[in-house]
């Protein structure tokens, strides 16, 4: 059998070459961190100025406690993927990535979870929900969020809350005018304002076993109730005035029913309002005559300076 040296020879040469070339590639691409020490870390946070948990301070304090902060440590012995993995067990953070550069500098980068509803349940609950319903545990954390309370276990307010807080927030108006989801014992939708003294009442959220398509029925109903309310808010309280109904039920299509306030209530809060603007009008006068008085002895003052003369 007649053995090709020569091809054999080239195809050994070409993988000799091949191995030497990677290796020099990587030894290019890869610093000598022997003796390099970290002087410097760069933690950056998506939606950090937004409704968020986590800060640079709080990840710093996870990765002392963990014992992987990597600052004024050696280069060598910094490891990304367990600054990584510590960072990804916090319940606040989404995915973290870790890398270091050849000047001396780690980088690491959060997305992290975001609440948009805290709930406050009957039971005692209390926790937060994210964007997808997973459940957030309490926290310092004191943002302006929307509150749910009422008849609500965790099942209810990941699968039923979290859509319907989620297409509140859609919104910029009722994100800001709505401050509190309440869940009657039969599962009816209460909704609270900030501006206005009424409760308003949407009826019972689309049940559906299938998760995408509850999400989706749930965002069509809560759109649908929110956009007839804007109308009436645009149209009629905006006339009949603000506090003039204490309950509003918009569950069905084809009408809206308003109960008034109770008369007394009415007339209570009238009188109040009118005895508010009096004790007002009465501080405006007395502010008014102290300037008077004021004025006029800073104006005897001067005149009497006047009178005086200069003196030597």
């Amino acid at each position: 059998m007649y053995i090709q040296w020569k091809k054999i020879i080239i195809t050994v040469l070409d993988i000799v070459l091949a191995v030497y070339l990677f290796m020099a590639v990587t030894s290019w691409n890869s610093p000598d961190e022997s003796g390099m020490v970290c002087s410097k870390v760069n933690i950056s946070i998506s939606d950090s100025n937004n409704a968020g948990f986590l800060t640079a301070g709080e990840i710093k304090r996870i990765l002392e406690k963990a014992r992987l902060y990597p600052l004024d440590r050696k280069m060598d012995g910094v490891n990304p993927r367990a600054i990584e993995e510590a960072l990804k067990v916090g319940p606040f953070v989404k995915t973290a990535e870790c890398y270091k550069t050849k000047d001396g500098h780690v980088n690491i980068s959060i997305t992290q979870r975001m609440p948009i509803i805290r709930i406050k349940s009957n039971s005692g609950a209390d926790f937060y929900l994210d964007d997808n319903g997973g459940i957030l545990p309490n926290s310092k954390y004191t943002s302006d969020l929307i509150i749910a309370t009422g008849n609500i276990d965790n099942n209810f307010a990941r699968f039923y809350i979290a859509p319907l807080a989620k297409a509140i927030s859609a919104s910029p108006l009722w994100l800001n005018q709505i401050e509190q989801i309440n869940v009657l014992p039969d599962k009816g939708i209460e909704l609270v304002p900030r501006v206005g003294d009424h409760i308003i009442f949407i009826g019972y959220l689309p049940q559906n076993k299938g998760s995408w398509t509850r999400k989706h029925e749930i965002n069509l109903f809560v759109t649908k109730k929110l956009s007839r309310l804007e109308k009436f808010y645009r149209y009629g309280l905006s006339q009949a005035g603000w506090n003039k109904y204490a309950y509003i039920d918009i569950e069905f299509d084809n009408q809206i029913i308003c109960r008034r306030r109770d008369a007394n209530a009415e007339r209570a809060e009238e009188q109040a309002l009118e005895k508010e603007e009096k004790a007002g009008r009465a501080a405006d006068r007395k502010r008014t005559e102290e300037e008077e008085r004021e004025k006029a002895r800073k104006e005897v003052e001067r005149q009497e300076t006047a009178a005086d003369g200069p003196t030597e």
